[in-house]
């Protein structure tokens, strides 16, 4: 069965599957980034995991992946297949694509086809050709995790912007003059609404250094009001964030992963009254729950190379 490697790699662990044309899951494995032994080792751990794929491919079809894709946090230049930088995993200007096709390649033979995506966008084209974007021509997809980012999808595709910056809806000030932001501005929507960012909130207000999202979240549904109150805080700028987006993008769906949305009804029920209440004129989008949770990269990784492969094909 023809098949492609599929790789999504994070912070701690990377995330694989061996995926057909159709968008099926043939095959998963995971495993550790190894980020603590250093940059050279994490490259050398992401190296062995698709050879190693590889091999499980062949093993299992009795043909070699037809093409591999990996998405990477960080800044990347998708074009010549350059991840630029990642401050979680050390490394500057890897040339991942290149390395990933010659370990992969047939001995003797071409070097592998290879697609390099960004985490997020990667996640969003998943959530949009397999999940909760499916047949929805435009979309908003946005990860809430320790930071905030996004992904703006136009029939089947993720529009990455003139720079590669497209969808960074985090970084969307919706507080000016509020809290400094790792960016360098203040305001901005991730140093409010994400994960990391109702952590410090809660922590503070309840008293407990250890205190994090998920536990304001269940204090939330307990009916705790200094809980209430941080919570209400994200909620209204996560709401504002999304109807700039709803102003200046007008899609039909706002779709919300990572591990904020884990909360469920306690997030998407005063979310949804939020955005309604701050609209006037634009037409209000359909906000729901991302569907394929820690996975949505990874199958996005595999839906970047069989576009590679079809574009080769036409090409």
């Amino acid at each position: 069965m023809k098949h492609v490697i599929a790789l999504d790699v994070g912070g701690t662990g990377m995330k694989a599957a061996l995926l057909a044309q159709d968008g099926s899951v043939l095959f998963e494995a995971r495993r550790p980034t190894g980020r603590e032994h250093g940059t050279d080792a994490v490259v050398t751990a992401i190296l062995d995991f698709a050879a190693d794929l590889a091999d499980e491919g062949r093993a299992r079809f009795g043909v070699a992946p037809a093409a591999a894709g990996v998405a990477v946090p960080g800044t990347i230049d998708e074009k010549n297949g350059i991840a630029v930088f990642s401050a979680n995993l050390g490394w500057r200007d890897l040339p991942m694509r290149g390395l990933l096709g010659e370990r992969l390649a047939a001995p003797g033979g071409p070097a592998m086809p290879v697609a390099l995506g960004h985490d997020v966008r990667s996640g969003g084209l998943a959530e949009g050709r397999l999940g909760a974007g499916r047949g929805v021509d435009r979309f908003l997809f946005i990860a809430l995790g320790t930071g905030i980012a996004g992904a703006i999808g136009i029939d089947g595709r993720i529009e990455a912007g003139a720079h590669g910056y497209g969808g960074e809806i985090g970084h969307v000030v919706v507080r000016p003059g509020g809290p400094r932001c790792g960016c360098g501005g203040r305001g901005c929507l991730e140093t409010l609404a994400s994960a990391s960012a109702v952590s410090r909130a809660w922590a503070e207000a309840s008293g407990d250094p250890d205190a994090d999202a998920a536990s304001c979240a269940a204090a939330v549904a307990a009916g705790d009001d200094r809980a209430r109150a941080v919570w209400q805080d994200a909620v209204d700028a996560l709401a504002d964030g999304i109807v700039l987006a709803q102003s200046l993008l007008d899609p039909s769906r706002v779709i919300v992963g990572g591990g904020l949305a884990e909360a469920g009804d306690t997030l998407f029920t005063p979310l949804r009254t939020a955005v309604t209440e701050r609209l006037t004129f634009q037409v209000p989008p359909k906000v729901v729950p991302a569907m394929l949770k820690d996975t949505a990269a990874s199958l996005g990784a595999g839906l970047l190379a069989w576009d590679l492969l079809s574009l080769e094909v036409t090409a």
